[in-house]
């Protein structure tokens, strides 16, 4: 699974949204920011790396996610893990607290989630 561009992953969002959709659809959602044929492009490119699939009916296609967000999220975050903490996620945790962006809280949280699976 390759990474998506910003614009792809940005259609793939109201997709997973949306469930299933048209590009005019896709295009409302993206509040018509982009441009229709921008959005049937990109659409058609999602399609070809295996992405999206769709239902045609007629000359329109209904489009579809055949990748889940948490499917692409754990592929990304894993590669993330690789690149960036050396497939630590004591590494991952460490640098989110060095950079404030994770509270004790939060950790409190997470640990509690952790002890509950043993």
């Amino acid at each position: 699974m390759e990474k998506l561009t910003n614009k792809e992953e940005e259609i793939m969002h109201a997709l997973w949204k949306l469930g299933k959709a048209f590009a005019k659809e896709v295009q409302a959602e993206l509040n018509n920011t982009v441009h229709y044929n921008t959005v049937s492009t990109i659409i058609r490119n999602l399609e070809e790396k295996g992405y999206i699939s769709h239902k045609a009916f007629g000359k329109t296609h209904q489009y579809y996610p055949i990748i889940t967000k948490e499917q692409y999220s754990s592929q990304f975050v894993g590669k993330a893990m690789s690149q960036y903490f050396n497939n630590s996620y004591k590494n991952m945790v460490s640098f989110f607290a060095k950079e404030e962006k994770i509270t004790a809280e939060e950790l409190r949280e997470i640990l509690k989630v952790i002890e509950e699976k043993k």
